[in-house]
């Protein structure tokens, strides 16, 4: 009773003093969640015990990711003002890989001798951005909407695409003596295809459905919004026993259903995407218990220098140069370059690793994961207000409207 007492007394506090400790020291959510979890996890009898070891975590772990593909995917809207593309086809097709074999390559550099499967799943888990650290800038008109609607549609597709390929580098590792190298691309593949044919049967039916029975009255908005709760799991828990990727399967779904919840309105994704944004607040609290284990003796300058250039020079060069021609200017590129925060993707595929891999292996992509979100949840959750305060003062830096 202990632990949820605790946990259930840190949300309900949080929640009466976010917006003030947000404005004024620039504290966000995922800072205090971490610490908090630091200080409720340590120690031989911690007042909130976390057992990384129980196959009940590790549901939970999948579960949660499960979620949060589904909420990104019905997140990463359309932005009608800008009548134009925000180079999200750049971001995602040539970005995002690119970023990622750099961050592998400074990994070789960084950690001479480390196996190349290592550190692909290493640059899997701390390339794709994540929303939350600076999620009040999504909504800050003093930021150019360029820069909001890139980074929002980026952060709503990068998990999902990225999710294929890490779990094929996961299973490649973690059966080095087992299965051949073609059965495991055909079994991602398989999985894949089936969790793109199980979603979208299972967004559009549940469209249709929704649209449905709005249009004939048969539930109020309010029931339908336990409705859109209820996807994320049910498709995860279809695909899996079929052998459907179930990450994919809620990403899918996301997109499909997408439409026909802002069709019905009345916030039909509210109460799922506040259901999200619980779950997000657990996983930061598990990374503070997450870095208090890791770095409990200290941590290697490698990790840290290997976090910071993931966090820039990784995501930075790409994306800068990826956006060249697109109609950008100069400072919007480089807002989408530095704000590419990371996040509870980053934690859940570290946490998916650390689970499958052998323990060394395992460790050094904890370490990675944790040193990297650590660094972005402070050096971007305390520079995104400057950020906002520089374009406010130059709102001729930006070509497209702001709001």
């Amino acid at each position: 009773m202990l632990p949820a007492t605790c946990l259930l007394s840190l949300l309900f506090v949080w929640a009466l003093v976010s917006d003030r400790l947000a404005a004024r020291w620039s504290i966000t959510a995922p800072m205090a969640f971490v610490a908090a979890g630091i200080v409720l996890t340590r120690g031989a009898h911690p007042a909130v015990p976390i057992d990384f070891e129980a196959h009940s975590f590790e549901v939970a772990v999948e579960v949660v990711l499960a979620v949060m593909l589904f909420v990104d995917a019905t997140e990463a809207r359309d932005y009608e003002k800008l009548g134009k593309s925000v180079g999200e086809g750049r971001l995602l097709g040539l970005a995002l890989p690119a970023s990622v074999g750099l961050a592998t390559l400074i990994g070789a550099l960084l950690f001479p001798g480390t196996n190349w499967w290592l550190l692909a799943v290493a640059a899997l888990v701390v390339m794709p951005i994540d929303r939350a650290p600076v999620a009040g800038l999504l909504g800050d008109k003093r930021i150019p909407l360029r820069v909001r609607a890139a980074l929002n549609i980026e952060g709503g597709f990068n998990d999902g695409l990225a999710s294929p390929l890490f779990l094929f580098c996961v299973a490649n590792l973690a059966s080095a003596h087992g299965s051949s190298f073609g059965d495991l691309l055909f079994g991602v593949v398989k999985g894949s295809v089936l969790a793109v044919v199980i979603g979208t049967a299972l967004g559009a039916l549940a469209a249709w459905l929704v649209r449905r029975a709005n249009d004939s009255g048969w539930a109020r908005p309010a029931a339908l919004r336990t409705a859109s709760l209820a996807l994320p799991f049910l498709a995860y828990t279809i695909a899996t026993p079929l052998g459907g990727n179930g990450f994919v399967t809620a990403f899918v779904t996301g997109l499909w259903y997408a439409g026909a919840a802002r069709a019905v309105k009345a916030d039909n994704l509210g109460l799922v995407h506040e259901a999200g944004h619980l779950l997000s607040l657990a996983v930061w609290f598990t990374l503070g218990k997450i870095a208090a284990d890791q770095f409990a003796d200290g941590i290697t300058l490698r990790v840290v220098a290997y976090g910071l250039l993931a966090l820039t020079v990784a995501r930075y060069v790409p994306v800068v140069v990826s956006l060249a021609g697109t109609g950008a200017g100069r400072a919007e590129r480089a807002a989408i370059g530095w704000l590419g925060s990371r996040g509870v993707t980053s934690i859940v595929f570290g946490l998916l690793a650390f689970i499958e891999l052998p323990a060394g292996e395992g460790t050094f992509i904890i370490e990675v994961m944790c040193a990297t979100v650590l660094l972005s949840a402070v050096l971007h959750g305390v520079t995104q207000e400057p950020v906002a305060r520089w374009f406010a003062r130059r709102p001729d830096t930006s070509t497209l409207p702001v709001g």
